[in-house]
């Protein structure tokens, strides 16, 4: 009885298998006709506040799983436009205090979700984006963000429109 259920078990996950496969056959072969948007902000940054976990040692500056929140102001042509929430969470100690940070640009039309690596200081991030909504709910792209040390800064999103393949809504 164990051995008809396991072969069973085989081969329903093969026959799924090869469904999946199948179906993601058919999406490749229909070319993706995506369509970008490049998007330019003057940011405002807000003092990034540290919510510290840190309870072994309070006396160090910065601990694993530390995370700084924030909340930008977004600008175009002069006029407040959108901002900017999230988090940036430390993982990994000196000399450069890696983080790992989410983000969320709401801007008209949606708001576009990002992730990216950074260290503290000036100087580009790269950036990814990975979803949004509204105008921006198929989403994907790139983009950067520098700060020019005055609590000043740029914000530039390459935001690519990707359109469904094989039909699918």
């Amino acid at each position: 009885m164990r051995k008809s259920v396991l072969a069973s078990a085989v081969i329903t996950a093969a026959v799924v298998g090869g469904a999946v496969l199948a179906a993601t056959a058919s999406q490749a072969a229909v070319p993706s006709t995506a369509q970008s948007k490049t998007l330019f902000f003057h940011v405002v940054f807000s003092p990034h506040i540290l919510v510290e976990s840190n309870t072994d040692n309070p006396e160090a500056p910065i601990a694993l799983g530390d995370v700084a929140v924030f909340h930008d102001q977004l600008f175009s042509h002069g006029q407040h436009v959108g901002d900017t929430v999230g988090f940036c969470m430390v993982v990994g100690l000196a000399p450069d205090f890696p983080n790992n940070c989410s983000a969320v640009f709401r801007v008209p039309g949606g708001s576009i979700i990002a992730q990216f690596a950074t260290a503290p200081g000036p100087g580009g991030k790269l950036i990814a984006l990975t979803g949004g909504t509204g105008i921006y709910r198929n989403a994907g792209g790139e983009g950067t963000a520098v700060e020019f040390g005055n609590g000043k800064g740029s914000l530039t999103l390459h935001v690519l429109s990707l359109v469904p393949r094989g039909g699918g809504a």
